[in-house]
């Protein structure tokens, strides 16, 4: 008999009418739920083919904690962890630390309250400190936070453009601030990934499959990288203002128009997931590679002594990755529609 989470064991089906079959429950599942005879239960049919049984009254999960003592932790190592509870799931966070050790481990915990979503400090006393999270893992829709993190990606390339058309460079002055953004918006996407892959709640508050849930958080991926790039090119302008000018014609600048236009139509197909318009931005986004390519070819060639060729070639070579991370995407997307227009059959 399964006695615990974990533990199975096989049932047979009895027919008890014409239509109808039961299969009875193991009496330590019952009662671990604080069921009693006649209490409802919802049923739940799976694309997997699996069915599922819950109470209908059953409540929110219970809470996930974690405990850290820096004394058995690597030495600046806190962060790291707290990091690794945020994404892992945990709602409490608890923190012990050796009196020497309080500036230190106030400037970690400080690092990853900026870093994440949703934890404040709820209790600080002596050599402890309690985080919690506010925000329930089914709050935020996690196309919301994609759509948030490409208005992040695409309005730094359109101010990296208007600065080689001549705009100034405060435009991007800020672009650490929003590549930040970009980082918190892809963990709080695999934290909620994690969450909704063991809490049938969560996935069904947030109107995910599993299988959609990791596909989502690949997308994530995928932006992130992309606001990695988008970041290069806005600090190798920084670091070399004078070189931006007279570069507006040259190649790799044209290619971020098409990696946009591309980006954008993939977007959009994250709800339509039209194959055709898919297939078009990838086919038009390789076609910038293969440009990019040759251009970089070209330079290492015949431009070895210009004084802004390392420039031009880093350049080249970040916005052709940005072109690479967006098939990516359109990928995944693919992969997403096949994957939702499977038909099941039994051998």
């Amino acid at each position: 008999m399964a006695l615990g989470p974990g533990q199975n064991e096989i049932r047979k089906l009895q027919a008890t009418g014409g239509s109808t079959f039961t299969v009875s429950l193991p009496k330590p599942w019952v009662l671990a739920q604080g069921l009693s005879a006649r209490d409802s239960m919802r049923m739940d049919w799976r694309p997997s083919g699996a069915l599922r049984v819950t109470p209908l009254d059953l409540g929110e999960s219970a809470i996930q904690q974690s405990f850290f003592a820096t004394k058995n932790l690597p030495e600046n190592s806190l962060h790291d962890h707290l990091m690794g509870a945020y994404i892992s799931g945990s709602d409490e966070i608890h923190i012990e630390f050796q009196p020497e050790e309080e500036k230190s481990i106030k400037a970690q915990v400080r690092h990853f309250l900026r870093s994440t979503r949703g934890f404040e400090i709820m209790d600080e006393e002596g050599e402890t400190i309690m985080l919690k999270c506010l925000m329930n893992a089914g709050d935020m829709p996690l196309h919301a936070s994609l759509n948030r993190m490409y208005l992040q990606v695409t309005s730094l390339s359109r101010d990296i453009l208007g600065v080689f058309e001549g705009a100034g460079h405060q435009y991007i002055a800020d672009a650490e601030e929003r590549e930040n953004e970009v980082d918190a918006l892809l963990y709080l996407v695999e934290r909620q990934t994690r969450i909704l892959l063991n809490s049938h709640l969560v996935a069904t508050k947030l109107n995910l499959t599993r299988t959609e849930a990791v596909e989502y958080a690949n997308l994530a991926r995928s932006l992130e990288r992309m606001m990695d790039h988008a970041y290069s090119i806005a600090t190798m302008i920084l670091e070399n203002p004078k070189i931006t000018k007279n570069m507006i014609d040259r190649g790799p600048i044209k290619q971020i128009s098409n990696w946009q236009a591309g980006l954008k139509e993939l977007m959009i197909n994250i709800r339509t997931r039209d194959s055709t318009r898919i297939e078009k931005a990838r086919y038009e986004l390789k076609k910038a590679q293969l440009l990019l390519m040759e251009h970089e070819q070209d330079l290492l060639e015949h431009h070895r002594t210009n004084e802004w060729m390392a420039f031009d070639l880093r350049l080249s070579e970040s916005v052709r990755r940005l072109c690479a991370y967006a098939r990516d995407f359109g990928e995944i997307l693919l992969n997403m529609k096949v994957f939702s227009e499977l038909h099941r059959t039994r051998p």
